[in-house]
Order: structure tokens, then C-alpha cells, then sequence
């Protein structure tokens, strides 16, 4: 065993097994004075109570306490199953059950993305992020749902269970649908298979026991009419949330909206293909979710919990500038200091209308360099010459990136969760992760 290597890793488990001493008395002492909290995680809650006393899901909820708004439940049927379980513990509690799982969360997050050096002070940093600790004071399963995904794709990869969790994950919110496609185009199509079939398991299921409530949902509460009325709202940073706060609602809206998820999704994909063959699934992963935040109608500001794997590779590359810039934004004063709600959004600003939209931008800049540097521009087999573009890119092509070995990336870590550093060496030599896939299972 390498005892140092050993002794990094001690301080964020140390740090995470506090981080749930804290939550725990946080849970206990809020409900000994019966405080509210967990706005969410008591929507949830009533949602399991309005399955076990047969009443309608998607009616106004009757089992919500007496302190939390009159939200709706917008999750499919599989989800309120699940939360039953949470009907056996007063709202305090069961918010304390999903800020239990936080730190552990993160802590499976951060593993396959970052390495020892960086992991524990990204691991108390991710605290400080605004969709870390909104995640949790509102009692949100945004960090445990990152987390199944992260497990499913690094963990299990090569298993007979990989995709199984990725389809669960996705019968409970339906944007992690797209991972299954990210399966498909990392050439892993027996796991993609297994995802669709869980997927269609869990709801099939659902819809066995919670019938009526499942026809409801997917042909009518599927859309969502609360939350479209809070579309142009600057909590709102997908892409369909920039157009409700800058273009005019009509049909070019609306033209705007499918064009771009269009592209966005073919270009990702694209992108996603090009670095799984240059061997960083970890970055091939994050174009994904990405992309899953910005094409969602709805993407919360609390939903960008990916911020924190990224903030680990960054960091592992030594992009620690760029990480530190990325954290700052992330904490949530561009949303605060902007004005917001009632349509006030509309009256922005140029100024205003940069940084109230931030989270997105970050991603599309992100993105945008990413696929610079995949670009290797070719013309009839000769290099391009206007602006002798390839010259400019070529330090940053994805085929020179194979060249070099940082050892300050995590893919050269061989101790990582689901050793993305073999998982690199095999990319070179065997594209075709199903073979993979298949010979680990005989």
C-alpha cells in the first residue's frame, strides 16, 4: 500500500464524515425547535405521502407542513415511489437525509475528476459554490443524482451493471436521459442498452403502481406550467431561460430555442466524440452535462452542480487561475447583485445582462475552447492556410494533447476511482469500448 498516497486521501475523508456530524445536528436541533427546513425535500416528502394515501400527485399537495409554499411535484411517478421513504421522519429529518449525503456526494464526484493534492481543499471549497450549498439548504438530490451518473460512468464501467444506475437516475429526473446518449457515442452499447432498459423498467413500474398519476404526468404535467411561467427568471440559467429574458416571446423565440438545442446537442456529441478518442472521458463527460444544462427548459441554479467536477480537472491540469476565477463566479453573487423577478429582467442592462446570465456564458466560452482545441483543420489533405489556422491551434489540438503526459492530470493517477489513467492507455489502443466491455464480463 503507498501510505502516502494513503495519508492525502485522509483529510477529505476526515472532512466528509464532519461535514455529516454537522448536517446530522443541523437536522436534529431544527426539528427539537421545529424550525422550518428544506423547502424541497418537504415537497418531496409530501409527494411520498400523497402516494401512500392514494391521492393525486400532481394536484396540490395536502401533506406539505404548515411553513413551505404551495409548490407542485414536477418529478415522474418512479421519483414519488422513492420518496415514500421519506414519509417515516418529520420534514427536518428528511431534509437531514439528503444533506447527509452531500459530503459523500461530492466526495465520489471529485475522486475520478481531480487528484489527492487538490482533492480535500476542492472538497471544502465545493461548500462555498452557490449550487453546492443552495443543493443543500433547500434539500435538493441534485449532488446524489451527479454523483450515481459520475459512479455509473467511471466505476462500473465494464461491469454488467454500468447504465443500470444512469437509467434509474434518469427515471427520476428526465434530463439525465442524455447520458444514455453519451453512452451510445462512447461506443459503450451494451451499457446504453441497460440504461434505456432501466429507464424503461423504473417507469413501466411506476406505472403499474401509480397509474392514473402516470398518464397525468406524461401527458400533461411533463410540461411543467408552474415553473414555464418562471422560464425568463434569472434562477433560470439555461439557454431557453437567456431567450425568455431577451427575445420577445413568439415564434422566433421559439425558433431560436429548437435551433440552438439542435446544434448545441449535434456539436457536443461531436465534441464528446473527439475527446473519448483522444482518451479524456472526464472532459467528454462534462461537455455533456453541460450541454444537459443549457438545452433544459429549466436548469435552476442550483442544478450546476457540475461546476465542481470541473473546478477538479482544472485544478489536476493546473489551471488553478482558471479554477479560482470559475469558483468565485459560482458563488452566487451574479444572480443576487442583478435585478430579479416580477419581468424585471427584461429592463437589464448590457452589463446586467453579462452577469446575470454568467453560468451560461461560462459554459458556452468553456465549450467553444474545448472544441478549438479538437479542431484540426485539413484541407484535400493539405493544412489550411487562411490565417494559418492550424499553426495558431496546433499547441492545443486534441492529437498533440495525446503527445504530451501531464503528471499533474489524474488520468496518470492509476489509484483513481475506475482508473481513468488505464482507461486512457486502453482508448489508444482499443476504441471499441463494448469488446472491453464484454471480455470483463466473461
Amino acid at each position: 500500500m503507498d501510505w502516502s498516497r494513503e495519508r492525502r486521501t485522509g483529510p477529505a475523508l476526515i472532512f466528509v464524515g464532519g461535514a455529516m456530524t454537522v448536517f446530522a445536528s443541523v437536522a436534529i436541533i431544527w426539528w427539537l425547535s421545529d424550525t422550518p427546513l428544506g423547502v424541497d425535500s418537504a415537497v418531496y416528502r409530501a409527494g411520498g405521502f400523497a402516494v401512500i394515501h392514494g391521492e393525486s400527485l400532481y394536484s396540490p399537495l395536502l401533506a406539505l407542513p404548515g411553513w413551505a409554499p404551495e409548490l407542485p411535484f414536477t418529478y415522474p411517478p418512479f421519483a414519488a415511489l422513492l420518496f415514500t421513504s421519506l414519509t417515516a421522519l418529520p420534514s427536518q429529518l428528511s431534509w437531514g437525509v439528503l444533506a447527509l449525503a452531500a459530503a459523500p456526494s461530492l466526495y465520489c464526484a471529485l475522486r475520478p475528476f481531480t487528484d489527492r493534492v487538490h482533492l480535500p481543499l476542492l472538497l471544502i471549497g465545493a461548500f462555498a459554490l452557490h449550487p453546492v450549498w443552495q443543493t443543500i439548504g433547500l434539500g435538493q438530490v441534485n449532488l446524489v443524482l451527479m454523483a450515481a451518473v459520475i459512479a455509473d460512468i467511471f466505476l462500473l464501467r465494464g461491469s454488467r451493471w454500468s447504465g443500470i444506475t444512469i437509467g434509474i437516475v434518469a427515471a427520476v429526473k428526465l434530463i439525465p436521459l442524455i447520458f444514455i446518449v453519451h453512452l451510445l457515442v462512447l461506443r459503450r452499447t451494451a451499457d446504453a442498452a441497460r440504461a434505456l432498459a432501466a429507464f424503461l423498467g423504473a417507469s413501466a413500474f411506476a406505472a403499474v403502481v401509480l397509474p392514473s398519476d402516470s398518464v397525468r404526468y406524461w401527458t400533461s404535467a411533463i410540461f411543467n406550467d408552474h415553473f414555464a411561467e418562471m422560464t425568463g427568471w434569472v434562477g433560470n440559467q439555461s439557454w431557453q431561460g437567456f431567450v425568455a429574458r431577451t427575445v420577445p416571446e413568439g415564434r422566433l423565440a421559439t425558433v431560436v430555442i429548437v435551433v440552438f438545442g439542435v446544434l448545441c446537442a449535434a456539436v457536443a456529441m461531436g465534441l464528446v466524440h473527439r475527446l473519448h478518442r483522444a482518451g479524456d472521458d472526464r472532459a467528454a463527460l462534462l461537455v455533456t452535462a453541460g450541454c444537459s444544462l443549457l438545452i433544459s427548459p429549466i436548469s435552476w441554479t442550483h442544478h450546476w452542480v457540475w461546476v465542481v467536477p470541473a473546478l477538479g480537472v482544472l485544478a489536476a491540469r493546473g489551471r488553478r487561475g482558471v479554477a479560482v476565477a470559475v469558483a468565485v463566479l459560482f458563488t452566487g453573487w451574479t444572480v443576487a447583485v442583478v435585478p430579479g423577478g416580477g419581468g424585471a429582467e427584461h429592463h437589464w442592462t448590457l452589463v446586467e445582462a453579462i452577469v446575470g446570465n454568467a453560468y451560461l456564458i461560462v459554459v458556452l466560452a468553456g465549450g467553444l475552447a474545448r472544441l478549438l482545441r479538437c479542431i484540426t483543420p485539413y484541407t484535400s489533405g493539405q493544412r489550411a492556410s487562411f490565417f494559418d489556422v492550424r499553426t495558431v491551434l496546433s499547441s492545443f489540438s486534441c492529437i498533440e494533447q495525446r503527445k504530451r503526459k501531464d503528471p499533474r492530470d489524474p488520468g496518470n493517477d492509476t489509484d483513481m476511482v475506475g482508473d481513468v489513467g488505464a482507461e486512457r492507455r486502453r482508448d489508444r489502443t482499443q476504441p471499441d469500448d463494448d469488446a472491453e466491455a464484454a471480455s470483463g464480463t466473461r
